[in-house]
């Protein structure tokens, strides 16, 4: 034990001998100078412990001037009997029961008498019971004693989960001003702005609001996150909470609707259909598009942090963990070379390959992260253990797994053959199944979608690097040999902008077979069915991190090796692909450690708060 440690136990045991001494005073009645009185019942204690633990104590008995300082008995008015006995049970002992039944008496106590470790120990029992039947509960009793934090949590949670709230009896309870707050707050929610206005249009139809107060609402709505050419169904919509019933929009809604609508684009708002960022989330509400770095190699080791850099905070914070897989009684994390893709804004992780007793296993398990609830969840296995494979989604229902390295005992043509299967995950079933095979087998290469296209390049089979470029039509379920790459590449990563396809990364091999890094980004027109070089990469590293966000082509981190030394990066680098120019901003974007052998993604997630 160090001697830090050493002093801190003794610390502790010092304290705890203390307070059992006090205690032991309290409970023989020896030495106490105050009674209690709350709920009628009486409790002896001593000032000073009081006046220590507590700011209403300490003022109460500190200042001579208060006829409380002369008083042998205080009557507490609004504290209950059996919350002053919890209280004073944890001032004297450090020991608090909190429970459902006396939760709210105890934290109304712990407000009025002033006993902070109390109130926050409250807190935190409330912050992690939090759901459905109870946020607006929570998120009510935390306006009344003015717990901002616990208020803000329950509000957060409502609105993560506003679709299944709102149809629950507490969606009627709502306050207007509570109404007001979820509006104005930006808390990201999990509706989209369309049905938003209809359940606050239903909102004030329900409560009989005067039209002043309810067009106050309406000003909170985000109007131009609904799409123009759909104000007719905003004017045709539903506006009652109970779907057996139909209640018509009134016309004097629809009027100030079509008025806010139009003043918010004159004022240069841009209507939703203007942004060019495709797969937007339900509702941009507290939302950003950031960039994602996933996994990855650093100086102490593998990592299964997710780090994530907002845009508006201009920095780097972890924002999740990928979730272990419990295999043979044991927790293994993952070891790397997982699919990822993003399919309707939540972050898919699957297969890769893990370490049991430094011996690699390839996995089939799948993950899929939300970041609007920052919760994870499992999906189906894939049916062939893959790692160094493409994962991409197609549409908002699919994602497709193309290739890899595969536990697969058949030797056999066919069964080498069977193990280069596309496999299509369905969102809808959670189940995967095989699509037609690639001709040519491959692992280390790279996908991308564009609309219902699935475009793969490269890779290696049977120890050749690919120069290979081909393309599944979702739709006929065909694969189709397209114009090859410039140069035979793999370890790279595919990006896509309107109707052109980068190439980004990765490496080839020279004649004498050492391994030469990939100079330019190649850039192939959909259209034309030919390639070009787009730019020179300023500096080319193996394994960075690679991915499109917006119309920037970002390239994190990565190794600089050679026969002598390996130099990771934390650097980030950026294309913009309309400007056709690079830049580097070191000390913002930069990542907070060296980093290789990441992934990265462009995720819309919730701002950072700080």
């Amino acid at each position: 034990m160090s001697r830090m440690s050493s002093a801190q136990t003794q610390t502790n045991v010092e304290e705890d001998s203390l307070l059992s001494g006090l205690n032991k005073l309290r409970r023989e009645e020896k030495l106490t100078d105050v009674t209690l009185i709350a709920g009628g019942i009486s409790f002896q204690a001593h000032r000073v412990v009081l006046a220590a633990s507590s700011d209403y104590f300490c003022a109460m008995f500190a200042d001579s001037a208060m006829i409380e300082t002369r008083k042998k008995e205080i009557a507490l008015h609004g504290i209950t009997g059996r919350a002053m006995g919890s209280i004073l049970d944890y001032i004297y002992t450090s020991r608090l029961e909190l429970n459902i039944d006396n939760i709210e008496e105890t934290l109304a106590a712990a407000s009025i008498v002033q006993v902070r470790d109390v109130i926050d120990r409250c807190t935190f029992f409330l912050q992690h019971r939090i759901g459905l039947d109870n946020c607006l509960a929570v998120a009510t009793m935390a306006e009344i004693y003015g717990q901002l934090g616990l208020s803000a949590r329950a509000f957060r949670y409502m609105c993560c989960h506003f679709k299944e709230f709102s149809a629950g009896p507490d969606f009627k309870e709502l306050s207007v001003d509570q109404m007001r707050f979820i509006l104005s707050s930006n808390y990201p929610i999990d509706v989209s702005e369309q049905e938003l206005a209809r359940l606050v249009c239903a909102y004030c139809l329900d409560q009989r609001l005067d039209d002043a107060v309810a067009f106050d609402l309406f000003r909170l709505i985000n109007w131009p996150h609904i799409n123009y050419k759909q104000l007719h169904v905003v004017e045709a919509m539903n506006c009652s909470i109970d779907d057996q019933v139909q209640r018509p929009l009134p016309a004097s809604y629809f009027n100030y609707i079509r008025e806010l609508y139009l003043s918010r684009l004159i004022e240069g708002e841009r209507a939703l259909e203007d942004l060019t960022v495709r797969d937007l989330p339900t509702n941009l509400r507290g939302m950003e598009l950031s960039l994602l770095k996933i996994g990855g190699f650093e100086w102490k080791g593998l990592t299964n942090e997710i780090m994530c850099f907002s845009p508006t905070k201009m920095k780097w914070y972890e924002l999740t963990t990928i979730p272990h897989i419990d295999q043979c009684e044991s927790v293994c994390p993952l070891k790397g070379n997982f699919g990822t893709a993003v399919l309707n804004n939540e972050l898919f992780i699957v297969g890769g390959a893990y370490d049991v007793c430094l011996k690699e296993y390839i996995h089939p398990f799948g993950f899929r992260y939300c970041p609007l609830r920052n919760s994870w969840a499992t999906i189906a296995p894939i049916q062939l253990d893959r790692c160094r494979f493409s994962l991409n989604a197609v549409g908002n229902k699919y994602l497709y797994a193309v290739g890899g390295i595969v536990e697969n005992d058949d030797t056999t043509e066919e069964g080498m053959r069977r193990a280069s299967n596309v496999e299509r995950y369905s969102l809808a079933d959670n189940k995967w199944s095989y699509m037609p095979c690639l001709q040519e087998n491959r692992s280390q290469h790279a996908g991308v979608v564009v609309r219902d296209k699935l475009y793969i390049s490269g890779g290696i089979y049977m120890a050749v690097i690919l120069p290979s470029f081909w393309c599944f039509d979702t739709k006929v379920e065909t694969w189709l040999e397209l114009e090859p790459m410039p140069i035979e590449c793999c370890d790279h990563v595919l990006v896509a902008c309107d109707d052109v396809i980068y190439a980004c990364g990765g490496w080839h091999e020279n004649q004498a077979e050492t391994r030469v890094l990939v100079q330019h980004i190649y850039a192939y027109s959909i259209k034309s069915n030919t390639w070009q070089v787009e730019t020179r990469i300023p500096a080319p590293k193996f394994y960075s991190g690679i991915t499109m966000m917006g119309r920037t082509i970002f390239f994190v981190g990565g190794l600089d090796s050679t026969e002598t030394i390996d130099r990771a990066s934390s650097a980030t680098m950026a294309y913009n692909v309309d400007r056709k120019c690079w830049w580097h901003r070191k000390d913002s974007w930069d990542t907070p450690s060296d980093v290789w052998e990441s992934t990265c993604a462009a995720l819309y997630v919730p701002i950072c708060d700080s």
